[in-house]
């Protein structure tokens, strides 16, 4: 990521109080250590989602929006590469972060490390399309009268590619 110029800093009176960043790679998350085939492909901004990896704050400077703020910063970043998606895994402390940022729970994982440990995390995925889906779905019921009942839900739509 820092190669790509994709990864961020944030910095208060000359300290560096938190990083993150986004890729342009198929390599959802890991370092430079964990190489496997495939790391160094690039995404299709037009169908892959860009992956949000690695945000971290110092924790005397949690709770403060430096991550928000981060996770904006390759927002932006991401739409003017053209990427339409964009998805993360995270753990049980970031997930309340990201779902306030706008990402939903695509599923829950286990995620590998060495020697056998297993951390619970969950998939996430954002749209970034500037406008705002809904969709009318009209729903048919019947009430202990038998008659029926119809009322139009409302739900925001995700963006499929």
């Amino acid at each position: 990521m820092i190669d790509d110029g994709t990864y961020y800093v944030a910095e208060i009176d000359g300290e560096i109080v938190g990083a993150g960043g986004w890729s342009k790679r198929k390599k959802l998350f890991g370092g430079d250590r964990v190489k496997s085939p495939g790391d160094s492909d690039m995404l299709n901004p037009t169908h892959d989602p860009a992956p949000i990896r690695g945000v971290f704050v110092h924790p005397s400077w949690a709770r403060r929006g430096i991550e928000r703020r981060i996770v904006k910063c390759c927002e932006r970043a991401a739409r003017q590469a053209n990427f339409r998606n964009l998805e993360l895994i995270a753990t049980s402390v970031g997930e309340p972060l990201y779902t306030a940022c706008g990402f939903e729970t695509v599923e829950p994982i286990e995620h590998g490390f060495p020697y056998g440990l297993l951390a619970p995390a969950v998939r996430m995925f954002k749209s970034l399309d500037r406008k705002a889906y809904r969709w009318v779905v009209r729903v048919r019921s019947e009430n202990r009268n038998r008659s029926v009942v119809e009322s139009d839900a409302f739900s925001p739509a995700r963006i499929a590619n």
